[in-house]
């Protein structure tokens, strides 16, 4: 009985030192390190405007109107770009329905920015992200998408062009993934131009 109680008493003992090493001490390192060493980051790399915040970098927002560059297709939630509701579509290559999903979005794209019936359609531009919240866009769907938000705005495709390139976010450690271009930087840009 006494080495049971002695057994009993270390893991007590145990349980409670982790629990709080575990539950207190190492969350508030980790927060005290994050807000000391990337505080923009940590918050959820929050975008304001006029000291309202207008979005995230981190998360992709539906802009309809013509004058806006478009993201992804979402898949999280009803309406999409639900952060609570995020997730991928989970049908594989030879899902009926991803086809015929992915049909109609090329010809809505293709129709949206004047495109030609067989254009290549870049796949993010009718493709949602595993998340459905992926906040950029391939440099080909912005370059496609440009001459129809230039029209819009009344801009020259040459700025649009330049504002596009500046906004492009190189390869990650300059080596992984491709250039990419964030839709609600891109768009803030535009409408600080305008």
């Amino acid at each position: 009985m006494k080495n049971m109680l002695s057994e009993l008493r270390v893991a007590v003992v145990a349980t409670l030192f982790l629990a709080v090493v575990l539950c207190g001490v190492y969350p508030l390192v980790v927060w005290a390190l994050s807000q000391g060493l990337f505080p923009h980051e940590a918050n959820g790399s929050l975008i304001q405007r006029g000291g309202t915040v207008v979005g995230s970098e981190l998360i992709a927002q539906n802009f309809g109107s013509p004058k806006y560059f478009h993201p992804r297709p979402s898949a999280a939630g009803e309406a999409g770009y639900d952060a609570g509701n995020s997730s991928g579509t989970n049908l594989g290559p030879l899902s009926k329905k991803l086809t015929d999903a992915v049909k109609e979005r090329v010809e809505a794209y293709r129709a949206e920015n004047g495109l030609a019936p067989d254009a290549r359609v870049p796949a993010d531009a009718v493709t949602s992200s595993s998340s459905g919240l992926d906040p950029h866009i391939s440099l080909r769907n912005a370059f496609l998408q440009a001459p129809r938000v230039a029209q819009a705005r009344g801009l020259d495709s040459e700025a649009l062009e330049k504002i596009i390139r500046a906004i492009t976010e190189g390869r990650d450690v300059g080596v992984f993934g491709e250039p990419r271009v964030n839709v609600l930087k891109l768009n803030l840009a535009l409408d600080k131009k305008m």
